[in-house]
């Protein structure tokens, strides 16, 4: 069945590499919307080729930052909305569990799971990835973060839709597979690094309750300075990432790092 009634925005900047696969695994949906950040490669033109409507943003620093910007000023047809990144690609599987999940009433919003790649290799182990991606746009929003005077980020990377009422679970799995190199996968996360090092000191001197269960232990474990080793025991040993042979020890080794970036930035930022 062609035209489900689910609104696709696929959050974009110079992603020509990933966005065909992405977008040729989204024809069954009704409406597909592209926002793009002033891409320089051929991303737009990819986009438009493939039939996706396509959005300019560009950030002013403020609230709201990319993915909040559009639920409130893109012409979103369908109450359901499902957002991507362009190395997030659909299955036929997924696509069917959703355009029968959506129709139950008690649900106002979906937990998607992934299946991850690294280095063009398939990962069985290790930790997984989900997130509340697929909702109603009535019913959820993400969430806002007083980050004005710090963020070099335009759209939401680690802020969580809040979504009021029930959330269920897609079993089917969205491949997650960047078709960019490891230099862009560094850079990347050198980047999220310095966000969270800032979030994370924001939160201390905010004394924020309002986290969950797994940011709690991450900002526990952050504060104790015992994060990187813990994360890296528990990838590469307690959750088998081993078996997944070299791809799976530079993943859990690149994490844990990433973590000890985390760390030492907020040693930095705080001196």
């Amino acid at each position: 069945m062609n035209n489900i009634p689910i609104t696709v925005i696929v959050s974009v900047k110079n992603e020509e590499l990933n966005l065909p696969s992405c977008l040729d695994k989204l024809v069954r949906f009704d409406q597909i919307i592209v926002v793009d950040s002033g891409s320089t490669d051929q991303t737009m033109t990819i986009a438009l080729a493939k039939g996706a409507e396509v959005l300019q943003f560009q950030w002013n620093g403020k609230f709201p930052k990319k993915r909040n910007w559009v639920l409130q000023n893109a012409i979103i047809k369908h109450e359901w909305v499902l957002f991507l990144d362009a190395d997030e690609f659909v299955t036929e599987a997924f696509v069917d569990e959703i355009s029968i999940k959506t129709k139950d009433p008690n649900f106002n919003g979906f937990t998607i799971q992934f299946e991850n790649y690294f280095m063009g290799k398939k990962l069985c182990y290790g930790y997984g990835f989900k997130k509340s991606a697929l909702f109603k746009k009535s019913k959820g929003a993400y969430e806002k973060i007083d980050e004005d005077l710090w963020s070099h980020l335009d759209m939401e990377v680690h802020e969580h839709p809040i979504i009021e009422g029930q959330v269920g679970v897609i079993k089917s799995k969205i491949i997650h597979k960047d078709f960019k190199d490891l230099e862009h996968y560094i850079a990347k996360h050198n980047a999220y690094s310095t966000w969270e090092a800032k979030r994370y000191l924001q939160l201390k001197e905010a004394k924020n309750s309002h986290l969950s269960l797994n940011q709690k232990i991450k900002y526990g474990l952050l504060n104790t300075g015992l994060l990187p080793a813990v994360y890296f025991v528990g990838a590469y040993f307690l959750k088998l990432g081993f078996l997944d042979g070299k791809e799976g020890f530079y993943l859990a080794r690149f994490k844990s790092h990433y973590f000890f970036q985390i760390q030492t930035k907020v040693n930095s930022l705080k001196k």
